[in-house]
């Protein structure tokens, strides 16, 4: 079992920002770890993943605007998420392997 908790959710006016820290009970050293957002609604969607470093990977919605990292060092994933719109208002989730998944934390996006 991952135990996996996510912070960092909160209330931000467009084109603020936030940022999301997911920390696992197990060691997150070359596993697939990503971030996943579901809004009201709406299925729940890819917002970004990583495994090494040099190689994320966005949805297009959000390239350029967050920035998905990892801190081997204390098992901690990262989503920096600048320019917010409207639009990013969801519950984000953050995964381990695709197979274990925190509880997730609300962004609302709104003035």
């Amino acid at each position: 079992q991952v135990q996996l908790v996510e912070s960092g959710g909160g209330s931000v006016q467009p084109g603020g920002s936030l940022r999301l820290s997911c920390e696992a009970s197990r060691s997150i050293s070359g596993i697939w770890l990503a971030w996943y957002r579901q809004a009201p609604g709406k299925q729940r969607e890819l917002v970004a993943g990583i495994v090494h470093d040099d190689n994320p990977r966005y949805a297009d919605s959000v390239k350029g605007r967050f920035t998905i990292s990892r801190n081997n060092a204390n098992n901690t994933l990262y989503l920096q998420m600048n320019s917010l719109k409207f639009e990013d208002t969801a519950v984000y989730y953050c995964t381990w392997g695709s197979r274990y998944w925190g509880q997730g934390t609300q962004v609302t996006v709104s003035s």
